[in-house]
């Protein structure tokens, strides 16, 4: 069954590697009929956070909150992909995610974590996790660490390295399960 996973990119730096990431993230979510738009920071030059989208006026927030929100609405669930900055989020994941809060309810999240070094991220995904919950979005027991990126990934986002597929295609077949239990589920409604 075809869901919808936007996929949030948490890099605006030059030459970012996570770019690679999320475009493999894209590529194997669409390779199972999945619809994964890119979210990308970088294009859509969202102020940094003076007030969330539900605090503009009906009709008043900028055009790429708009369209973001209503991507948001019809998401399944949402797969983050973050870098590791100072053993924290990046500041423009942060941003990016904060804009919204309603429109990630009762979806699942999904952390896709990377860097250049061994450890893959996961120090930034452990509090990635603790903000997803809190957003709403409580994430997916799995994680999808890439380490070394750079050797692990094209700039395509193809994989250079075959041990990626084994633990990527679980990831998003638990992604998968946790989104048609919880899309099901709020078809008849949610606690409020």
């Amino acid at each position: 069954m075809s869901l919808v996973f936007p996929v949030v990119l948490g890099s605006v730096r030059p030459g970012r590697n996570g770019l690679r990431a999320a475009r493999y993230l894209v590529r194997a979510l669409e390779s199972r009929g999945h619809e994964a738009p890119l979210v990308d920071p970088a294009e859509l030059g969202l102020p940094l956070l003076e007030r969330m989208y539900k605090e503009y006026p009906a009709g008043e927030a900028p055009e790429p909150l708009e369209r973001l929100a209503a991507l948001h609405r019809r998401a399944d669930g949402l797969v983050v992909v973050s870098a590791e900055y100072n053993h924290s989020i990046p500041p423009a994941l942060s941003n990016t995610l904060d804009h919204f809060l309603e429109e990630y309810f009762w979806k699942p999240s999904a952390i896709v974590c990377y860097s250049a070094g061994r450890y893959g991220g996961v120090r930034a995904a452990m509090q990635l996790r603790a903000m997803l919950g809190e957003l709403g979005t409580p994430s997916i027991p799995s994680l999808l660490p890439i380490p070394e990126v750079h050797k692990a990934l094209d700039e395509e986002g193809r994989a250079l390295q075959p041990w990626l597929e084994r633990p990527t295609g679980r990831f998003l077949d638990e992604l998968a399960w946790y989104a048609e239990a919880l899309r099901d589920k709020r078809r008849g409604g949610v606690p409020y």
